[in-house]
């Protein structure tokens, strides 16, 4: 008894002056020298991401409509916003306006949003929580499923949804197709990411739960989807987002111009040759374009990062 006591308190002063050494190397101040570097390696990598934005917003408010983009003009003279005046006026040659585009786009990313997590939530809970044949298998085919660029299912999608027909209505060539087909793309990461979460979740919880006398499907309304509120914000986001920017589907299924995205448009104003691109126009577009989902991906930025780690964990 009294070598083990002695153990434990050796043990624990161990710890506690492992605990000081390793305050006071937390706390050492970083070498100037190295602190510079550091710092002017962050620069650096900030000016190359700012950098494009910058030159984009210069374009955007340039009044001399170049043929062609020429040098580094970050401050143009006589600066304006009629390119933002004119694409709210009308974006492209099509008979469509940019609140009906932007509708269009909303429609796409907000059921993306909203299919891709209603789904993937029950699919990610069934596979974390319950036991059944062909499991590991299914989870290795959404994985390799997830792998797969978008670009490799447009041709077989596209064949698959344009012979459901009904009358005069093809569902490959609408709006609703091209939901159908950008959830398909974002269910495995959908599935994956809230699985990863679902896991993390004690299963003491729902035990507690059934004990009550909550059945499952109780207990996974009122216990475990609150729980998953940040992984369910962060997936619904992200997939907000692929909708919101999803272009090859859009191009592929799409011919009325009164179904078309901002992606489209955005898409449409680019000419033949570049002397033929309004480049001014087409700036204050993609502007426009990006500023939504960029304003509420600041916002929400830590969240999302912490939602996608916590998400990551266990899978």
């Amino acid at each position: 008894m009294t070598s083990l006591a002695q153990q434990e308190t050796f043990s624990g002063r161990g710890l506690r002056a492992w605990s000081r050494r390793r305050s006071m190397r937390s706390g050492r101040k970083m070498p100037l020298r190295r602190q510079v570097m550091l710092q002017g390696i962050c620069l650096l990598i900030a000016f190359t991401v700012l950098f494009p934005i910058l030159w984009i917003l210069s374009l955007s408010v340039d009044p001399r409509g170049l043929s062609r983009p020429d040098g580094l003009n970050l401050i143009p003279p006589g600066m304006t916003l009629d390119a933002y005046r004119n694409v709210i006026a009308q974006p492209t040659s099509n008979p469509v306006s940019l609140p009906e585009l932007a509708r269009n786009s909303f429609i796409v990313a907000s059921s993306t949003a909203i299919l891709s997590v209603g789904i993937g939530v029950t699919a990610a809970y069934a596979f974390s929580r319950l036991q059944f044949r062909g499991r590991e298998v299914l989870m290795l085919a959404i994985l390799g499923v997830l792998m797969l660029p978008a670009v490799a299912t447009i041709a077989p999608l596209f064949i698959l949804l344009t012979r459901i027909q009904v009358g005069d209505f093809v569902l490959g060539r609408t709006i609703a197709g091209v939901v159908v087909a950008v959830v398909s793309g974002a269910l495995p990461f959908a599935i994956w990411n809230l699985k990863g979460y679902l896991d993390t979740i004690p299963i003491d919880l729902e035990e507690a739960a059934a004990v009550d006398g909550a059945s499952r499907n109780q207990t996974f309304v009122r216990v475990i989807l609150p729980l998953a509120t940040p992984a369910l914000a962060v997936t619904a986001f992200l997939g907000y987002i692929a909708g919101w920017t999803e272009f090859y589907f859009s191009v592929i299924f799409l011919s009325d111009p009164k179904q078309f995205t901002l992606s489209l448009a955005l898409n449409g104003m680019v000419g033949q040759f570049a002397t033929t691109t309004p480049w001014s126009e087409f700036s204050a577009f993609a502007i426009m374009f990006a500023l939504p989902v960029s304003i509420v991906y600041i916002f929400l930025q830590k969240y999302i990062i912490g939602g996608l780690a916590v998400g990551g964990v266990k899978g």
